[in-house]
Protein backbone atom coordinates (compact mmCIF):
# COMPACT_ATOMS: atom_id res chain seq x y z
CA UNK A 1 0.00 0.00 0.00
CA UNK A 2 0.93 3.86 -0.99
CA UNK A 3 1.07 6.59 2.12
CA UNK A 4 0.61 10.04 0.77
CA UNK A 5 3.73 12.16 1.89
CA UNK A 6 3.01 14.71 4.21
CA UNK A 7 4.70 17.11 6.32
CA UNK A 8 8.36 15.95 7.64
CA UNK A 9 10.87 17.35 4.89
CA UNK A 10 14.40 16.08 5.76
CA UNK A 11 12.75 13.61 7.87
CA UNK A 12 12.25 9.87 7.52
CA UNK A 13 8.42 9.45 6.39
CA UNK A 14 6.64 6.35 5.54
CA UNK A 15 5.74 6.04 2.23
CA UNK A 16 4.29 2.90 1.84
CA UNK A 17 4.10 -0.79 2.89
CA UNK A 18 4.04 -4.04 1.78
CA UNK A 19 4.87 -7.90 2.77
CA UNK A 20 8.34 -8.32 3.80
CA UNK A 21 9.20 -4.87 3.47
CA UNK A 22 8.69 -0.95 4.14
CA UNK A 23 8.94 2.18 2.10
CA UNK A 24 10.48 4.97 3.33
CA UNK A 25 11.11 8.34 1.90
CA UNK A 26 9.98 6.00 -1.28
CA UNK A 27 12.84 3.99 -0.93
CA UNK A 28 12.02 -0.02 -0.26
CA UNK A 29 13.94 -1.31 3.13
CA UNK A 30 13.40 -5.38 4.39
CA UNK A 31 13.05 -6.94 7.57
CA UNK A 32 13.07 -5.77 11.00
CA UNK A 33 14.13 -2.09 11.68
CA UNK A 34 14.43 0.53 13.91
CA UNK A 35 13.43 4.00 12.39
CA UNK A 36 13.44 8.01 14.16
CA UNK A 37 13.36 10.87 12.34
CA UNK A 38 16.51 10.87 11.59
CA UNK A 39 18.06 7.61 11.12
CA UNK A 40 16.95 3.87 10.01
CA UNK A 41 19.14 0.64 11.37
CA UNK A 42 18.25 -2.94 11.29
CA UNK A 43 16.78 -4.09 14.08
CA UNK A 44 18.36 -7.57 15.51
CA UNK A 45 15.52 -9.40 15.96
CA UNK A 46 14.84 -12.76 14.08
CA UNK A 47 11.03 -12.81 14.86
CA UNK A 48 8.24 -11.77 17.10
CA UNK A 49 8.83 -15.40 19.82
CA UNK A 50 12.73 -14.28 19.65
CA UNK A 51 12.23 -10.94 21.28
CA UNK A 52 13.87 -10.14 24.77
CA UNK A 53 14.24 -7.43 26.78
CA UNK A 54 18.01 -6.12 25.32
CA UNK A 55 15.65 -5.31 22.01
CA UNK A 56 14.07 -2.77 24.11
CA UNK A 57 16.43 -1.97 26.59
CA UNK A 58 18.64 -0.66 23.13
CA UNK A 59 16.06 1.90 22.40
CA UNK A 60 16.59 4.03 25.63
CA UNK A 61 20.19 5.33 23.76
CA UNK A 62 17.57 7.00 21.51
CA UNK A 63 15.99 8.75 24.04
CA UNK A 64 12.56 8.18 22.21
CA UNK A 65 9.18 10.10 24.05
CA UNK A 66 7.12 7.43 22.61
CA UNK A 67 8.08 3.73 20.88
CA UNK A 68 5.98 2.16 18.51
CA UNK A 69 6.26 -1.34 18.23
CA UNK A 70 5.26 -3.09 14.80
CA UNK A 71 4.02 -6.36 15.57
CA UNK A 72 3.56 -7.60 11.99
CA UNK A 73 1.03 -8.37 9.90
CA UNK A 74 -1.34 -8.59 13.46
CA UNK A 75 -1.41 -7.34 16.45
CA UNK A 76 0.36 -9.29 18.99
CA UNK A 77 1.40 -8.39 22.41
CA UNK A 78 4.59 -9.24 24.19
CA UNK A 79 5.08 -10.13 27.85
CA UNK A 80 5.55 -6.78 29.67
CA UNK A 81 8.87 -7.36 31.24
CA UNK A 82 10.26 -6.82 27.89
CA UNK A 83 9.81 -2.99 28.13
CA UNK A 84 9.41 -2.47 31.71
CA UNK A 85 13.47 -0.30 31.33
CA UNK A 86 11.39 1.93 28.95
CA UNK A 87 8.21 2.46 31.28
CA UNK A 88 10.71 2.98 34.05
CA UNK A 89 12.22 5.53 32.27
CA UNK A 90 8.70 7.11 31.85
CA UNK A 91 8.89 6.10 28.13
CA UNK A 92 5.42 5.50 26.46
CA UNK A 93 4.93 2.67 24.67
CA UNK A 94 2.40 1.70 22.00
CA UNK A 95 1.64 -1.97 20.51
CA UNK A 96 -0.46 -1.96 16.83
CA UNK A 97 0.23 -3.52 13.93
CA UNK A 98 3.14 -2.77 11.89
CA UNK A 99 1.01 -1.06 9.24
CA UNK A 100 -0.92 1.00 12.47
CA UNK A 101 2.50 1.60 13.48
CA UNK A 102 4.08 3.06 10.08
CA UNK A 103 1.06 5.37 10.17
CA UNK A 104 0.99 6.75 13.22
CA UNK A 105 4.66 7.45 13.16
CA UNK A 106 4.12 10.08 10.22
CA UNK A 107 1.81 11.48 12.44
CA UNK A 108 4.09 11.97 15.45
CA UNK A 109 6.94 12.79 13.51
CA UNK A 110 5.45 15.95 11.72
CA UNK A 111 4.11 16.86 15.15
CA UNK A 112 7.94 16.90 15.71
CA UNK A 113 7.71 14.24 19.03
CA UNK A 114 10.56 12.34 19.45
CA UNK A 115 9.49 8.69 18.28
CA UNK A 116 10.65 5.83 17.33
CA UNK A 117 8.92 2.97 15.60
CA UNK A 118 10.26 -0.57 16.17
CA UNK A 119 9.03 -2.36 13.02
CA UNK A 120 8.47 -6.64 12.34
CA UNK A 121 8.22 -6.77 9.11
CA UNK A 122 4.66 -7.63 7.94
Amino acid sequence: MKMHQALGQGKNLFTGYGEGHVLINAERHEGNLIVTPDSVQPWGVDDFSSLAESHFNMLLDLQPEVVLFGSGASLRFFHPRLMAALVNAGIGVDVMDTQAACRTFNILMAEDRRVVAAILAI
